[in-house]
């Protein structure tokens, strides 16, 4: 495959501005503020050419990128891709940008002379193309993957998901919760929601966060009270992280009602360092990873 290599510095910054422009202006490039009759409101999760899904923060660039241009189709190609496939790039078409990252070992010398190996990881950006870009491409390319309009189906193969957890899951009062401490989630009753999908959307927030726990992912920021840094970062995980499992589930992800003090923390923190949200999308891409392989999924 033909990359064109981009200065890791401009990686960072540039999709690091993306997501700043994205809060500033209301929106979450994890969460589509519409819904369409096909997709049911759920965003598929964006493929290659072969299929496979992306992972990270590659979701979260291509989610933004297909949500700023509108398009439907859930692949993704390279100009090359495009054309093994008998289809041709628009004239015109602007691509967006993915990163592939990995590492390889450098011997060095050490302080006292001696020989031993360094792991240096690096990371390269090149350019695809939504498949509603390229013209000559076979259908399965710009049809969006069937996902059930079965809702009653959709919704018990999710708490079916949620059952194998093993979470304990209490029920009660008027706000949801995972308690680090005693190692619980809280929710309120199923007839307090306002819909089913809005019910399991917060099992899948709450979830991700009952992955920090120490004997499952360890996951910490140094969160020392309700509000601070820490706990800001590690919302940003869930926030990022429920959306791409409710993706794998086949519901609607939901932006959570008491989340808006944190955009503000989130903005600082990017702005101050351009890592910040790739750090988060891998976090989150870890816990859903944890999740999905714990269901059974």
């Amino acid at each position: 495959m033909t990359t064109t290599t981009i200065p890791k510095k401009d990686i960072y910054a540039d999709v690091t501005q993306s997501i700043i422009e994205a809060l500033e202006q209301g929106g979450r490039p994890w969460l589509r503020p519409w819904k369409n009759a096909h997709d049911l409101g759920v965003i598929p999760l964006p493929l290659r050419h072969d299929g496979t899904i992306y992972r990270g923060i590659n979701v979260l660039m291509l989610w933004n990128a297909a949500l700023k241009k509108g398009y439907l189709s859930p692949h993704w190609m390279t100009f090359k891709q495009a054309k093994a496939l008998g289809g041709s790039v628009r004239k015109g078409e602007k691509s967006a940008r993915v990163v592939y990252a990995n590492s390889f070992e450098k011997v060095e010398q050490n302080q006292n002379g001696d020989e031993e190996k360094k792991e240096i990881f690096y990371m390269k950006g090149y350019a695809v193309f939504n498949a509603n870009q390229v013209e000559g491409l076979a259908d399965d390319y710009s049809i969006v993957p069937e996902i059930s309009h079965n809702f009653d189906e959709r919704i018990a193969k999710a708490e079916l998901f949620f059952a194998r957890l093993g979470a304990d899951i209490r029920h009660g009062g008027n706000r949801a919760w995972y308690s680090h401490e005693h190692d619980y989630i809280r929710v309120p009753l199923f007839e307090a929601f306002h819909s089913a999908a809005s019910y399991a959307a917060t099992l899948a927030h709450e979830s991700i966060h009952w992955t920090r726990h120490p004997s499952r992912l360890g996951r910490s920021f140094g969160q020392l009270r309700k509000g601070d840094k820490g706990y800001a970062q590690e919302e940003l995980v869930a926030e990022i992280g429920a959306a791409f499992f409710c993706a794998h589930l086949g519901i609607a992800s939901e932006i959570q009602a008491d989340h808006a003090p944190y955009i503000a923390s989130w903005l600082q923190a990017l702005r101050q360092d351009k890592r910040y949200i790739f750090r988060a999308a891998s976090h989150a891409q870890q816990a859903v990873d944890y999740l999905l392989e714990l269901g059974g999924k």
